[in-house]
């Protein structure tokens, strides 16, 4: 950065390549949408280059670059009006229908799919639980399991203190659990009713 500074457009490239991927996935998390996150990073990659001569390397550059980052995207959330509480945010059951995170925790088994999860539909499924998280939560955790940033560097990035860092990313943790807990239980009972099965079978084989 210290080189893209000194108007170095090949160190603007190398950064750029070597950072695009990750803040489009943080612009994902913001939007929940791959298109427009492809044209929010660019706008943050175009904020980096016009504010390159005001940078000082006082903190890692990712730190700063994500802090940036942030900032689009909560821009363009709010130009979206769109609500960002769990309560609000809508993930989708085995039959189509759309729960908010509270009648997701507390909806009754008919309203969970019966059938085994395959991997696939367990990264929708544990997509959708992201994307059901309030905002910040959702942000911190990205920083956190995605980027592996410390406490402090996502505490830098967001405009928050460690202490507020750790509070969001425990609830965060804790909501996913709760939205996450109805297929974990589902998976279980399907592997062991498999487990029953095969024990019976070897019993049969052996008398």
């Amino acid at each position: 950065m210290l080189r893209v500074r000194d108007d170095d457009a090949s160190a603007y490239e190398e950064l750029i390549n070597k950072y695009q991927g990750s803040v489009i996935r943080l612009m994902q998390s913001w939007t929940n949408d791959r298109d427009l996150a492809e044209d929010l990073a660019q706008d943050v990659f175009l904020r980096v280059f016009r504010s390159r001569k005001s940078y000082q390397a006082t903190a890692k550059f990712a730190t700063w670059l994500f802090h940036i980052a942030n900032n689009v995207g909560s821009n363009a959330v709010r130009d979206r009006s769109r609500r960002h509480e769990a309560q609000g945010m809508m993930v989708q059951d085995g039959s189509g229908n759309y729960l908010g995170m509270d009648q997701l925790a507390a909806a009754p088994s008919g309203a969970i799919p019966t059938r085994q999860i395959e991997r696939s539909e367990r990264a929708r499924m544990v997509q959708n639980a992201v994307h059901a998280l309030q905002e910040r939560q959702r942000i911190a955790l990205v920083l956190s399991k995605f980027e592996g940033m410390s406490y402090q560097e996502i505490a830098d990035s967001m405009g928050m203190t460690v202490k507020a860092v750790k509070s969001l990313l425990s609830r965060a943790r804790v909501n996913l659990r709760i939205l996450l807990q109805p297929y974990m239980d589902e998976g279980s009972r399907s592997s062991g009713e498999s487990s029953d099965l095969s024990g019976r079978e070897q019993e049969e084989e052996d008398r």
